[in-house]
């Protein structure tokens, strides 16, 4: 199989397994809302982002750089990702083990002071997880990662309905993560063996120069933090649990969404590295084809949510989370940006340039901190949606400059100009049948959408056969 089927073939069967992990998402999701309710979920979502601040400190940006490293040819790559395992347990121990203590500083419920004790394992099985994942992207084998993520959705899903029968409320759907985070690393560690021999592994003089190599992009990723989870943070010190619950419960559809420009940055990642230091002309090819298939996802998506946003909120969550479809509207907005600012972002992964995107990052976390400050008091969750539309707009824009200087790359707009008239004809269906069944009105506006971009020509049969060349 030629490297454009691999890719093609990688992207389709995660497309595909992401569509069931994201429906057994949702469904968990759906079962927290309806039984926990507003103040219940806001309780569940101030614990998990409260203990992802200390998940993200702890990865030093070793997530994106182990790609990087084991693609570089002649690589060790046994002892590359026995050494990246064993900081990463290191650091993924030590950071998350400080959240069991920094929680008693917060004036917070005892509730939600308890469940970050419990809740904290969880994030150190998916932080040893962004290891072997990357061993994977490498190899173009994302179907074990598929695998794992189903498995472990399907335990989270059926230990979240079984704690809700049961009446083990919200401890028993925190043990229920912990219990699916784990089966899912153990399944990738498993299938690891068939492409390197990970042990634990500290060369102190490589240890240095992993940190060294890392420092810049986990410097990064924290302040994406501070202006994409500070928000929650802040709602949950200044207003209430429900509130945060409805903020939540948008913010969490977002969260399944943005999985997607993610996953696919990730395996074309090493393919534009390898571009960039050996054939510019293909990783041009292949930033333009990733800027393309991420418009013609994100303007469906950010249009189409105009419409039925209350809709989807309350056969995700309930009626009682109706409200939390006028978030939606706002953070979907957020989202489509993340679609196209990925790609960029990860094109400067690719280029080597990480330490050049630094301030732009510092600069969008200092004024979307204080936007939360400022606009979280007075306009609650809305406050926080918008200031979160902010940064991600400014930091996609930092990212397509600092490409754009470094590459003189500039996209082309064809393709994103005819999927905009595509979901403008989506939007007018989306009005006209409003008054019927939402499964059916989606189903119907996807059937119209896609109609229209290969009647525009915005995709053609080729195009979905080799979503990337080679050259």
């Amino acid at each position: 199989m030629n490297l454009s089927k691999k890719i093609a073939l990688n992207t389709i069967v995660q497309i595909a397994s992401k569509i069931i992990s994201t429906l057994l998402g949702l469904f968990a999701v759906a079962i927290m809302a309806r039984h926990l309710g507003q103040e219940g979920f806001g309780e569940y979502t101030t614990i998990i982002t409260f203990i992802s601040f200390f998940a993200v400190v702890a990865d030093l940006g070793l997530t994106l750089v182990t790609v990087q490293m084991i693609s570089v040819e002649n690589a060790d790559q046994d002892k590359i990702l026995s050494n990246l395992f064993t900081l990463r347990l290191v650091s993924a121990v030590f950071f998350l083990g400080l959240a069991p203590l920094f929680i008693w500083l917060f004036p917070y419920p005892s509730v939600v002071k308890t469940g970050v004790v419990l809740a904290t394992l969880s994030f150190l099985f998916p932080a040893l997880n962004q290891v072997l994942v990357g061993l994977f992207q490498k190899n173009l084998s994302m179907s074990y990662v598929s695998l794992a993520e189903i498995a472990g959705r399907l335990i989270l899903a059926v230990g979240v309905l079984m704690s809700a029968r049961l009446g083990f409320g919200l401890y028993g759907m925190l043990y229920a993560l912990v219990i699916s985070s784990a089966v899912n690393f153990l399944i990738l560690f498993v299938f690891s063996k068939k492409y390197a021999k990970i042990s634990i592994n500290y060369d102190w003089q490589f240890w240095r120069e992993i940190v060294k190599k890392t420092w810049p992009i986990g410097l990064t990723i924290f302040l994406n933090l501070i202006y994409l989870r500070a928000d929650t943070v802040i709602l949950s010190l200044t207003k209430s649990q429900s509130q945060v619950g409805i903020y939540g419960a948008a913010y969490k559809v977002i969260d399944v969404l943005i999985t997607l420009p993610f996953i696919f940055a990730g395996i074309v990642l090493p393919i534009m590295t390898a571009g960039w230091r050996a054939n510019r002309e293909n990783f041009n090819q292949v930033l333009q084809k990733s800027f393309d298939l991420m418009a013609l996802l994100a303007l469906p998506l950010v249009v189409g949510a105009q419409f039925i946003s209350t809709r989807i909120m309350t056969l995700v969550a309930g009626r009682e989370f109706a409200i939390s479809g006028a978030v939606l509207r706002v953070l979907i907005l957020a989202a489509g940006i993340i679609f196209i600012g990925t790609v960029f972002s990860h094109a400067v992964i690719a280029i080597d340039r990480q330490k050049k995107i630094i301030a732009a990052y510092l600069f969008v976390a200092l004024t979307a901190l204080a936007g939360y400050f400022i606009f979280i008091p007075r306009f609650s969750y809305f406050g926080a949606a918008w200031v979160t539309v902010y940064s991600e707009l400014a930091i996609a824009c930092a990212s397509f400059f600092l490409v754009w200087r470094s590459t003189a790359f500039r996209p082309r707009l064809t393709v994103a100009f005819r999927a905009a008239i595509a979901s403008f004809f989506m939007a007018a269906l989306l009005w006209l049948a409003r008054g019927i069944n939402l499964t059916l009105l989606i189903g119907l506006a996807v059937l119209l959408y896609f109609s229209c971009l290969i009647w525009f020509k915005a995709i053609t049969k080729e195009q979905l056969l080799e979503i990337f060349s080679k050259g």
